[in-house]
């Protein structure tokens, strides 16, 4: 009975502190009055239980900070999977910023509209104005959370990655015009990491695009692997970097590695680390840091 109360009590404080990491990571919505059109919806609760998070009718992004003094300026959105259908906010979305949160980057992860889920009201074009929104609402952001706009880039895993593709090959620019500041501000990433992709490759990869970092199994169920390939075959074929890593075994959505019995799955996040730190994304510039990109 003692040892029984004594794990009551540590499970207690556990969930306490997880609790407590939770209400410490600041939720911004990404329109203050609610999604375009869909104003009247904005107060209806989320659904999460285990792994997913659903019904999402006011789309945000929850910001995690890097330990003080570590920042270095450079900020990434992460999309989390789950086949526009749930989000895997905690393994996809939590664990991701907590792992860039280590080496200065400032996370926002993105909560997006999901079109696959039962009855919902959304299309594909509400995830890409999310996107859009998330990235410009960051650069508006920029000198509140000390990053460099030029410094912008999206991590996306699975229905995530497509979420990415549908930014990272338009020009991004704002409507100079728009009643919103916010709006005005330019929408495409400056670098892309793309974790076993899903969704359609475009049909040719603008000159000019982001750099791109890409990694997926090579016994991915849901042909993931298949995706890597044509992207990285279209990314030399526009001649913008790329670096790609297809490990033997994995399969589909393995996350952060963290469940995985395999050492390369294990410790891809290194790698991508790696390709950060190889581009300067990790070397603070703080000349550039909060200031707003046009």
């Amino acid at each position: 009975m003692k040892l029984l109360h004594m794990v009551s009590i540590a499970l207690s404080v556990c969930l306490t502190a997880g609790v407590l990491r939770a209400e410490g990571n600041r939720v911004i919505p990404l329109w203050p009055q609610g999604a375009p059109g869909f104003e009247a919806r904005r107060n209806e609760p989320e659904t999460a239980k285990d792994w997913w998070v659903k019904n999402i009718h006011n789309p945000s992004v929850t910001v995690f900070l890097p330990p003080k003094g570590k920042a270095n300026g450079c900020a990434v959105v992460v999309c989390p999977g789950g086949g526009f259908r749930e989000l895997v906010f905690d393994a996809e979305g939590r664990q991701a910023a907590e792992f860039l949160n280590t080496i200065g980057v400032t996370v926002f992860a993105l909560k997006y509209r999901l079109p696959n889920e039962e009855h919902s009201p959304y299309s594909p074009d509400h995830v890409r104005q999310d996107a859009y929104r998330a990235l410009r609402l960051v650069r508006s952001r920029a000198d509140e959370f000390q990053i460099d706009p030029n410094r912008l880039g999206m991590l996306g895993f699975s229905a995530g990655g497509a979420v990415v593709m549908m930014v990272a090959f338009d020009q991004g620019d704002g409507d100079p015009a728009a009643a919103d500041p916010i709006d005005r501000l330019n929408g495409r990433p400056n670098f892309q990491m793309l974790v076993y992709p899903g969704g359609q490759t475009p049909r040719k990869i603008p000159a000019g695009s982001p750099p791109a970092f890409l990694l997926c199994a090579n016994d991915d169920e849901y042909g993931c692997d298949k995706v890597t390939l044509e992207l990285l075959q279209k990314f030399r074929e526009a001649h913008v970097s790329v670096e790609v890593h297809l490990v033997a075994q994995g399969k589909h959505a393995f996350n952060m590695g963290d469940r995985s019995t395999f050492a390369a799955v294990r410790t891809w996040p290194n790698r991508m680390a790696d390709w950060m730190a190889d581009r300067g994304l990790l070397t603070p510039n703080p000349a550039s840091v909060g200031k707003v990109a046009p």
